[in-house]
């Protein structure tokens, strides 16, 4: 076979490859598009946030304590999203939707012992 049919034969496999690729489902199965992660978020919060959120969010620093918080996940996620002028820097393009849920999963699961 000459080169120029081996190459030929390559480009026809790789459009072939390329096509299938393209057209298999992608969409995430129902764990998948959940994507939420409390571990995820604990290795988040501890690496950006804990600075201002003391204790890992169970004690008050810079920021408030979020143990035992009764905001509402939307509130929550906009604060993340948008910060506030201030006090907290705005986080919507450093994470992914499922990241900023799994943060929010994070603090719902911290336990409030009182400090």
């Amino acid at each position: 076979m000459s080169a120029m049919a081996r190459m030929l034969a390559l480009a026809v496999v790789l459009t072939l490859a390329a096509a299938v690729a393209h057209g298999q489902d992608r969409s995430p199965g129902p764990a998948a598009a959940r994507g939420v992660d409390p571990l995820v978020g604990e290795q988040i919060f501890t690496n950006l946030c804990g600075f201002c959120h003391q204790d890992g969010g169970r004690v008050a620093g810079r920021g408030p304590k979020l143990a035992g918080t009764d905001r509402p996940d939307d509130y929550i996620l906009n604060r993340i999203r948008v910060g506030k002028e201030g006090a907290m820097p705005a986080y919507a393009r450093a994470f992914s939707d499922a990241q900023l849920r799994s943060l929010v999963a994070y603090i719902r699961a911290l336990k409030d012992d009182g400090r």
